[in-house]
């Protein structure tokens, strides 16, 4: 779902009544709770513990039931994430050509570790177990850029281009 406030500086109460306007508009859906988070996390960039509680208070729902569906789905997340995210592919043919060479160095680039942002926002890395390009292992994943082929020399350059 596509945050209708994307391009706007808009005001956390704004962004409260707008989620607060979704969930009204759904409010007599069975089973609405993911699309209200999906939501959500459109609007806020992350699902913030206060975040969860207004959509368990505005749903009519335990803050239990909420928090445990935001844990559960890796789609949601917990603490805001850089504007760039950077996974590594750890399947076995990435693996094997080194994508833990490739990991470490991304850790000390970044100055993260896999879950983690940058203080800068700019950045935040992740792993996936594979990524579906075998064929051009190792890989990484910007955004939604597959770079092949990667070696901790070329890791500068491409990360240059998203600065």
């Amino acid at each position: 779902m596509e945050c209708p406030c994307k391009e706007k500086k808009v005001t956390d109460k704004q962004k409260y009544d707008q989620l607060k306007e979704f969930i009204d508009g759904n409010r007599n859906k069975k089973g609405y709770l993911i699309p209200v988070l999906h939501m959500a996390q459109a609007i806020f960039g992350y699902l913030s513990k206060e975040v969860q509680n207004f959509v368990a208070r505005e749903m009519n729902i335990s803050v239990s039931i909420v928090a445990g569906v935001v844990t559960f789905y890796s789609y949601f997340k917990l603490v805001p994430t850089g504007r760039h995210t950077v996974t590594v592919c750890l399947g076995t043919a990435c693996y094997v050509r080194g994508a833990n060479k490739i990991l470490d160095a991304l850790e000390k680039k970044l100055g993260i570790k896999i879950g983690e942002t940058a203080k800068d926002r700019r950045f935040s890395l992740g792993a996936q177990r594979c990524l579906g390009a075998c064929g051009l292992a190792p890989v990484i994943m910007i955004n939604k850029d597959v770079h092949g082929r990667i070696s901790a020399k070329k890791l500068d350059a491409i990360i240059e281009q998203y600065k």
